[in-house]
């Protein structure tokens, strides 16, 4: 089994030896293969992240002291 990485730089989405353009204009809920990439988790999870970007992400985390590194 093969392991490979999954990398959002500033235009562009790598992962393998495949790349593409962004979809998304900063990363955050990347399409892939019915997921979408959580920047923060560094993980793809199954649904559309709620929040419009990645600061309202990080102000929910301190607001509410959760940690998404436990999900």
């Amino acid at each position: 089994m093969a392991i490979w990485q999954f990398t959002v730089t500033d235009k562009d989405v790598s992962y393998g030896a495949s790349n593409r353009r962004l979809l998304t204009p900063k990363g955050c809920n990347e399409p892939f293969k019915e997921r979408y990439w959580c920047p923060r988790k560094k993980w793809f999870i199954l649904e559309v992240c709620p929040f419009v970007n990645r600061r309202e992400c990080e102000d929910f985390a301190q607001m509410s002291g959760e940690k998404f590194a436990s999900f």
